[in-house]
């Protein structure tokens, strides 16, 4: 802990631990970590130790998320949870989910150098799965932790055809005793994470935190077209069925329709045509669309439009369509005295506290479920993330971690 905490700039040592851990990946560019991987493991375990030394006690919970908890002043709880996710999309960043689990344990070893306990509990988590990048979930890990690991979860299979819950066994956890990672409410105060912003809003207003109102509500769907394939050179153009044109001007009525609805984006993310050959019309093509905003009632009049619009366009093509929702998740307000409590924290480091919304999901949209939540955004070069490209500066980091202690050590009193 003295080694630890003899570099006083609370950054750079944040920042050297998020390297460390970002060496923990599959061989290739940038990060590389899944849910239940052996990398998990390892990550799994280092955090663990940083924990004990931070003089927390910690474990691997049912569900492969990492645990520590800095008793209180009377020796248990209840506890203020904090922490974020450890696991990464495909050649990801350092800090998309390591910076908040670091700089909460930053926070906690900070404390326990002075030797103080505060009136509650610290509880930091580092969530296994909150990118669902191996198995196509979201939240897994939070899920647990809030009791809501189902069988939509066990279920769920990898690239390789392995079960989620065939993974849990080969990764030496038992699928039948995950529900004892959940928490009973009354045990906690509240949630707090703080996390790279992931959008260009800071940089632009030139401050390097921000103070998160609400986590936008998202909607999933994977759009299907089937056609006629037929020879490329055969066919004249107005007697194709293509349901290649058709999924590119749905493509743009994403674009135009999310455009129209205010605090409202939507993407098409992933196009897959059917053989896929240069001299062929495709027979069949999917796409998929994301569509996100704080306000549910205004996203899901944006789906419903796009829908009426698909629907037409294959109509007017002559392909058949078929429209599979895979994922309809609420908008999260953060509970206004923690936005509150976090503004007053961002002055106390000396800066405007900018409130404004998270379009990207967060654990605290399952935390929500069982206690009140709040967020601090720590600003990111260019909004840059889900890429090696992702950077942070040591400076920003330590008005994070600043603004993440004074909110914790003040958390009783009056923000």
């Amino acid at each position: 802990m003295s080694t630890y905490l003899n570099e006083t700039d609370a950054g750079r040592r944040i920042m050297r631990r998020c390297d460390e851990l970002g060496s923990i990946s599959e061989p290739g560019i940038g990060v590389t970590r899944l849910y239940l991987s052996p990398q998990h493991r390892t990550a799994a375990e280092t955090i663990a130790g940083w924990m004990h030394d931070a003089g927390m006690d910690a474990r691997i919970d049912e569900a492969g998320n990492v645990v520590g908890r800095y008793h209180s002043e009377s020796g248990g709880g209840p506890y203020l949870v904090t922490g974020s996710h450890m696991d990464s999309v495909v050649h990801a960043g350092r800090y998309d989910g390591p910076l908040g689990v670091i700089t909460s344990l930053d926070c906690v070893a900070v404390l326990n150098g002075r030797g103080r306990r505060l009136p509650f509990g610290i509880e930091v988590v580092a969530f296994g799965d909150e990118e669902g990048t191996r198995f196509r979930t979201t939240l897994a890990g939070s899920r647990a932790i809030t009791g809501q690991f189902g069988d939509d979860l066990f279920n769920a299979k990898d690239a390789q055809g392995i079960s989620l819950r065939e993974a849990m066994i080969a990764f030496g956890l038992d699928p039948e005793a995950v529900a004892r990672a959940a928490h009973r409410p009354g045990d906690m105060i509240g949630y707090v994470e703080l996390h790279i912003e992931q959008g260009p809003v800071l940089q632009a207003e030139g401050l390097s935190v921000g103070v998160v109102t609400a986590i936008s509500g998202q909607t999933r769907a994977v759009v299907t077209l089937k056609g006629a394939a037929n020879h490329a050179g055969t066919v004249p153009m107005g007697m194709r069925k293509d349901p290649l044109l058709a999924a590119a001007e749905i493509a743009l009525a994403v674009e135009r329709i999310a455009s129209v609805h205010p605090h409202t984006v939507g993407t098409v993310g992933f196009v897959k045509a059917d053989p896929g050959l240069i001299n062929v019309i495709p027979g069949e093509v999917s796409l998929t669309v994301d569509l996100r905003s704080q306000a549910d009632s205004v996203r899901h009049a944006a789906f419903d439009e796009l829908g009426v619009a698909a629907r037409a366009i294959a109509a007017r093509r002559g392909v058949e369509i078929d429209i599979d929702k895979i994922l309809d998740l609420k908008s999260c307000p953060c509970a206004p005295d923690f936005v509150d409590r976090i503004a007053a924290a961002v002055e106390a480091a000396g800066t405007r506290p900018l409130r404004l919304p998270s379009g990207a999901g967060h654990d605290g949209m399952a935390m929500s479920t069982i206690t009140d939540i709040g967020m601090i955004f720590v600003r990111c070069k260019d909004g840059i993330s889900h890429s090696p490209e992702e950077s942070v500066t040591a400076a920003d980091v330590a008005t994070g971690a600043a603004v993440l202690l004074h909110f914790i050590e003040n958390f009783q009193g009056k923000p």
